[in-house]
C-alpha cells in the first residue's frame, strides 16, 4: 500500500473513533515511506500466541524494544504477560512455556496493548512473519475500539526473502526463520518462543540487514518496507 493511501486511511478512521487509546495512537501522522530510514525510530515487536489463527487464538505474551537511529534503546524493553480465557493448550505450553498459572497473574490485553501503541505512535514497527504481529494487534483493536490498526512495517523475514530472491540464492523455508538469519550475520542466539528475546533478536536482524544494504549514504524507508 502506498505511503499516500495508508496515511488517508489513519485521518479517516481516527474521524470515526471514540476516544480511545486507539484513537490517541492515530493522531500521530505515520512516518513517511520517502524518509531516510537512518533519521527514524522503530519499534521491534515480537507476540507469543495460542496458536496462528487471530480469529479464534489468543496473545498470550508481549514483548518489544525501541530502536533509534542505529542503537537499540534496551532500557526501553518492555515484556508484557497476558490474561487468557480458558486453559492454554498444551502444545503451546510447552513451545512458550507460559502456563495457566502465570497467565491468570497476567494483564487483561486491554491494558496492556495501551502501552504497546504508545510506544508505536509515530514510529515504524519492526517484525520477524510480520502478519502474525498485524493480524493478532489488528483483531485486538477492532474487539476493543471497533476498528482496524495500521502501521508502517518491516518484516525482517520478507527483507530476507527479497535478498535471497535478489542475490538468486537457494532458500528453503527454514533458512528465513529468525534465528537461522540471526546465524548468518553471526548475531546472538537467544532463547526461542520468548517474546521480549524474539523481539531484540528481530531488532538485531533488522540493523544487521539495514548494515549489508547500505553504502553509507542511506536509503529511504520505503526500501524496507
Amino acid at each position: 500500500m502506498t505511503g499516500m493511501i495508508l496515511e488517508w486511511r489513519r485521518r479517516w478512521r481516527l474521524k470515526r473513533l471514540e476516544p480511545c487509546p486507539l484513537a490517541d495512537y492515530l493522531r500521530t501522522p505515520l512516518p513517511s515511506p520517502e524518509r531516510d530510514y537512518r533519521d527514524l525510530e522503530y519499534v521491534a515487536v515480537d507476540l507469543e500466541t495460542t496458536g496462528l489463527d487471530h480469529r479464534k487464538d489468543q496473545i498470550l505474551s508481549i514483548g518489544w524494544v525501541l530502536l533509534t537511529g542505529h542503537h537499540i534503546r534496551l532500557e526501553t524493553a518492555s515484556h508484557r504477560l497476558l490474561r487468557v480465557t480458558g486453559d492454554i493448550p498444551a502444545d503451546s505450553a510447552v513451545i512458550h512455556q507460559i502456563t495457566d498459572d502465570q497467565s491468570a497473574a497476567g494483564l487483561e490485553l486491554r491494558d496492556a496493548l495501551p502501552e504497546l501503541l504508545q510506544d508505536l505512535s509515530g514510529r515504524v514497527m519492526i517484525a520477524h512473519h510480520a502478519r502474525v504481529e498485524l493480524g493478532f494487534i489488528g483483531t485486538a483493536c477492532r474487539r476493543l475500539w471497533g476498528k482496524g490498526f495500521m502501521v508502517r512495517t518491516v518484516d525482517t523475514q520478507t527483507v530476507a526473502r527479497r535478498q535471497f530472491e535478489r542475490r538468486q540464492i537457494a532458500f528453503k523455508g527454514s533458512d528465513l526463520r529468525l534465528h537461522a538469519l540471526g546465524a548468518r550475520y553471526n548475531l546472538p542466539r537467544y532463547g526461542a518462543h520468548n517474546a521480549l528475546s524474539d523481539a531484540l533478536a528481530a531488532a538485531e536482524l533488522f540493523l544487521a540487514q539495514a548494515a549489508h544494504r547500505d553504502n553509507g549514504r542511506g536509503m529511504p524507508l520505503r526500501q524496507f518496507l
